[in-house]
């Protein structure tokens, strides 16, 4: 297929800005190249994509980083700022769309959702947030009601948070894990890795690593310092460490030094990529009991599990995950969680999105059938 991936309007890929959605569409880049798809990448000015991408064109856009849905209040009207990159995003992808058979979007955003029954080429969301406001609520449930193939979720937890009439498409994620080395001798040291925001919970973290007298390393890059400088204010001098934003390549080798990976989301979160990056080196997690961490934390196997927000037992399920086998956590990531294995599932779906449309007599998919691509 020739596919063209949208990806996000909050920053450029490399920058972190986008969160976990930057590292998704790496993979799913790099892994849909390796089954013999054309992918063309559209994202923000000062983008850079990796040598395991260089097969794919990149195209490129500037303008105003839009604003993030979840940090705005549920009732909140929709923002689009005057030279917001998001419309520009939009404007170049429909301008292509001939070239493509597929448009995959991967931003958290209406404008492209709206845009779903509008666009002459079949146009997918893979859809990276849970539940964060009304406006977004509805125009996922709008495209369920018409077009429900056209959406997936990462996991089962992420997609119950939005009214869809049938069982939804669930896709997980997917990890270059040659990338990250398996580390079976930890040090006493506990790790956090995210978004220096107040939905990610850093502060329990901080407050299980003070009661357990173990340092806490934290990665991530601080969308709020005022909050990073309350966390570090409600702990004692030297609880925390901070490590900034990383690449792969320098993460995995600190966080696989980690006894423990911390996660402490205070919404749901839809996946958690830091969960499968810490297991990949062998890190047990231990995480509330909440979105997609609850989900791919296997209590005993991977990590330990506590009740959401409840901190006491979060110093306790660390204490179990610090018994867990490593070799356990690295050889479930390869199981579930392989670049190769979330591919072929996006493949899958894609194709089908591709089929479903050419029965219908619209787009570029109407020209040709999945052996199109080989």
């Amino acid at each position: 297929m020739r596919i063209l991936v949208v990806t996000t309007p909050m920053g450029p890929l490399g920058s972190g800005a986008g969160g976990g959605v930057e590292l998704t569409a790496l993979s799913l880049v790099a892994g849909l190249l390796q089954r013999g798809h054309q992918v063309m990448v559209l994202a923000a000015e000062g983008s850079r994509l990796p040598a395991s991408c260089g097969g794919a064109e990149l195209w490129l856009e500037r303008g105003e980083a839009q604003p993030s849905c979840q940090h705005q209040e549920r009732h909140s009207p929709l923002l689009i700022p005057a030279d917001g990159l998001l419309p520009r995003l939009w404007r170049r992808a429909l301008s292509e769309q001939h070239r493509a058979d597929v448009i995959l979007n991967l931003a958290y955003d209406w404008l492209p959702l709206w845009l779903t029954p509008h666009v002459t080429t079949p146009l997918a969301h893979l859809i990276s947030m849970g539940s964060v406001g009304e406006a977004m609520d509805a125009v996922i449930a709008e495209v369920a009601a018409r077009q429900p193939g056209r959406l997936a979720f990462h996991t089962a937890a992420q997609a119950a948070d939005f009214s869809l009439p049938a069982a939804p498409r669930l896709v997980g994620n997917g990890f270059d894990l040659d990338q990250y080395g398996f580390n079976p001798q930890p040090e006493r040291l506990l790790g956090w890795a995210g978004r220096i925001a107040p939905e990610k919970g850093l502060e329990d973290a901080a407050a299980v690593a003070a009661q357990l007298q173990i340092p806490l390393a934290v990665w991530g890059l601080p969308q709020d310092p005022a909050y990073a400088r309350w966390v570090e204010s409600s702990v004692p001098p030297g609880t925390l460490q901070w490590r900034g934003f990383l690449p792969t390549e320098q993460l995995q080798r600190e966080l696989g030094r980690c006894a423990v990976l911390l996660n402490t989301p205070k919404w749901n979160e839809a996946f958690g990529n830091v969960v499968v990056e810490a297991m990949a080196c062998g890190v047990p997690v231990a995480a509330y009991a909440r979105g997609g961490p609850g989900e791919l934390v296997q209590e005993g196997l991977t990590g330990a599990l506590a009740a959401a927000d409840d901190r006491a037992a979060l110093a306790l399920a660390t204490e179990r995950a610090l018994g867990v086998e490593r070799a356990a956590c690295r050889r479930w990531a390869e199981r579930h969680c392989s670049r190769a294995v979330f591919a072929e599932r996006i493949e899958g779906w894609l194709e089908e999105v591709w089929r479903e449309a050419g029965l219908q007599g619209g787009g570029a998919a109407a020209e040709g059938g999945p052996a199109r691509r080989r």
